[in-house]
């Protein structure tokens, strides 16, 4: 008797701009490949007019959810048809769930970033500057919030946007949050905890991009993390950790959010090595 096959693979994916730079196909197939998982995870460069056009097309096929990186976090919002809880605080989405014939937007930014950071310093009671107001940093800020942090500076070019967020942190949740309009190099107060870099500045293939920043404000012990994965160590990181500071890449959670993104799709716990291995063989080779 002849063997039934299926040749229907489940499918995920990613809309941003930039998107052969984004290493997250490649990692989450290498753990599909790993669990034995008929998905396929499809890689595509969506610009901003046509970001309906393809939540659509994505309805159409089948898709069980997707993520939305830059530029897409919060205007992809509009496209779908409801929030998680921490989407809808965040005002971000980096994660879209089908549920049944509705796209539901998640948020696992800050989740994976906090989990990476956690494995550092508890950032409960600790005091914050945070560079960028965007999607992702709404997400961290958030979470950080949650997680215990008793203070955090926004520091952001946009005045209207970074007064949006410190207002929502202070409105949502119970850390005090203030903004300062980013001027010049920014200098680190006395007292900081943790520095994180929430912008694109050093993203590949800018590798020597250099955050406005005045690097002498960074003292040993210091926490400093950046959200960039691609380089594993940006200018940022390299700094930092010519200074006796504490550094914690965007690998990190680029793999905690992709982990977090795949139990989403199809409730599988995937191993995170898995995912690390690939990055390493990408990036380090």
């Amino acid at each position: 008797m002849a063997k039934s096959q299926n040749f229907l693979s489940t499918l995920v994916g990613s809309f941003s701009q930039g998107a052969a730079d984004n290493p997250t196909v490649a990692m989450e197939e290498a753990a599909f490949r790993h669990h034995g998982m008929d998905v396929r995870y499809i890689n595509c460069e969506v610009a901003p007019a046509d970001l309906g056009d393809a939540v659509r097309g994505a309805r159409a096929m089948g898709w069980v959810g997707f993520n939305c990186s830059m530029p897409h976090k919060v205007a992809v919002i509009e496209h779908l048809d409801g929030l998680g809880e921490s989407a809808r605080i965040m005002g971000a989405v980096n994660c879209a769930v089908r549920q049944g014939d509705k796209f539901i937007g998640e948020n696992t930014d800050g989740k994976g970033f906090l989990k990476s950071l956690m494995d550092v310093v508890d950032p409960a009671g600790k005091r914050v500057v945070m560079f960028g107001a965007g999607g992702a940093a709404r997400a961290i800020a958030v979470e950080l919030a949650l997680a215990g942090a008793s203070a955090i500076t926004i520091v952001n070019r946009g005045r209207d946007r970074g007064q949006s967020l410190v207002d929502l942190l202070n409105r949502e949740t119970k850390a005090k949050a203030e903004l300062t309009v980013w001027e010049g190099d920014y200098k680190v107060p006395e007292g900081t905890d943790i520095v994180v870099n929430a912008t694109s500045i050093g993203l590949f293939p800018d590798l020597d991009a250099r955050l406005a920043l005045d690097v002498a404000t960074l003292r040993p012990g210091m926490v400093v993390a950046d959200v960039i994965a691609n380089p594993p160590k940006p200018r940022l990181i390299r700094d930092a950790e010519a200074l006796g500071c504490k550094a914690v890449s965007g690998r990190g959670m680029l793999v905690n959010q992709g982990v977090i993104g795949i139990k989403y799709w199809t409730g599988v716990d995937v191993d995170p090595g898995v995912m690390q291995d690939e990055l390493a063989r990408i990036f380090d080779a």
